[in-house]
């Protein structure tokens, strides 16, 4: 039994050194970066067609929308009167969310208002952003690109891969 047991142990680590041969750490990096390049291009351009994608729809919709520095497109059509949110409040929002395609995937009057701790995650990013851009009261429209809402996944129930969002929200209360 004592033999059985070294010498599958003396196997295993033949086998675990073998399969390490001509592998060095050298090796390891120029090939993770030979495969760095040709990700990095696809996903600039994967981000380039989505950009190209929300333009033509704000266009097609002739939306006067300001863009941030992270993509997410904005429109505050109604001005509320409440205080700015701020990081720690919880944000409660009235909302509908639609693909870019038209198909509405939530709305609250089906699950109920939406709340979250702002900079506490849980939500899109891009939805973060765009309440920080808000005061209590407010009523906008946002457009998140995959990258700032639930990316390469979807969110595993309505939301396909690589999906831009668009809501229609209202601020209703900060607490």
């Amino acid at each position: 039994m004592k033999l059985l047991f070294v010498s599958t142990l003396l196997v295993m680590a033949f086998l675990g050194l073998s399969c390490n041969r001509g592998s060095t750490p050298e090796s390891e990096n120029q090939s993770a970066g030979s495969l760095e390049e040709p990700l990095i291009y696809a996903n600039k351009k994967a981000m380039q067609e989505e950009k190209q994608q929300i333009d033509g729809f704000i266009r097609r919709y002739r939306w006067q929308m300001k863009e941030t520095g992270s993509g997410l497109r904005y429109d505050i059509y109604y001005k509320g009167q409440g205080e700015q949110a701020r990081y720690g409040q919880v944000a409660v929002l009235r909302y509908s969310v639609r693909l870019i395609d038209g198909s509405e995937i939530y709305n609250s009057d089906i699950t109920g208002n939406k709340e979250f701790v702002i900079g506490r995650g849980g939500v899109e990013s891009g939805l973060e952003e765009g309440i920080l851009l808000l005061r209590q009261g407010d009523r906008a429209k946002f457009i998140i690109p995959s990258h700032l809402g639930f990316g390469l996944l979807g969110d595993q129930d309505k939301v396909p891969p690589k999906s831009t969002l668009i809501y229609d929200l209202e601020l209703l209360e900060l607490k």
